[in-house]
Parts: C-alpha cells; structure tokens; sequence
C-alpha cells in the first residue's frame, strides 16, 4: 500500500512539475525578437521609401530610421546592418490613405523590416552599381 501511495505521489508530482513548465513557458511562443543582421543588395527608393533588394535571395528589405538621408546609396550595391524585425511592412502607402485608392495599393511593396541605427557606420557602398537582376 505504502507503495501505491508513493507512486501515486511522484506521478502526482511530475504532473504539476509538467503543468507548471507548460505555463512558463507559454508567454515565450509565437514571440519573435529582432535579430542583427547583415545584408548586402541594391538600395533603391520605392516611393518615398528605401528599400534594400538582397543579391543572394532577392528578399526585400524596407529600410526604417534613416529619414530622407539615403540618396547618395541609391542603385549602389551596398551592405547594411541593422535589426531584422518580425513580420513585413508595405512600403509606398500612407496609412491613411490605405484602400482609398487601389493603384496605391497595387504599387505598395512588401518587405521586412530592417532598422538602421547609424547611417555612417551601418550603411557602406560596395560597388558603384547594383548587379543586373537587382535592376528590375
């Protein structure tokens, strides 16, 4: 009997130890942080917005904290480092004028988000001229 008690209690136990890490850990899921990356691509402005088409994957890039500052990058092969969020943004649309106007919507690009802490020292040229597929 007193063995039955004891089984019992350690399955009771690794229960609520289970349970317990369940919880724990359920705030964490679906979460996803930013993470430092580098890119190399072509700039270009989509408008009013920069974006960065990366050489290998052709993954779009919408460019955050670098105001209207990017001009002398633009159709250079550059390579910038920043934060990679999660998720995408669509580049070009106002947000309030979002669905007002379907050519606004249909010229919008898709993109995920990547933040440039510093324009000197995060954004460097590469070659004068961005390569052939990133033209298009």
């Amino acid at each position: 009997m007193h063995r039955n008690i004891s089984v019992a209690a350690t399955a009771l136990l690794l229960f609520s130890m289970s349970a317990f890490a369940q919880q724990t850990s359920a705030p964490d899921e679906g979460k996803q942080e930013s993470t430092k990356i580098t890119v190399r691509g072509c700039l270009r402005s989509e408008r009013g917005n920069y974006i960065l088409i990366a050489d290998r994957t052709g993954t779009i890039y919408a460019l955050q904290g670098v105001g209207n500052k990017l001009d002398r990058f633009l159709r250079k092969e550059v390579e910038v480092t920043g934060e990679s969020k999660p998720g995408s943004v669509k580049t070009g649309i106002r947000p309030e004028k979002e669905g007002s106007n379907p050519s606004d919507t249909v010229h919008g690009v898709d993109g995920v988000p990547l933040e440039v802490k510093d324009i000197n020292s995060d954004i460097r040229i590469v070659a004068k001229h961005c390569k052939a597929a990133d033209q298009q």
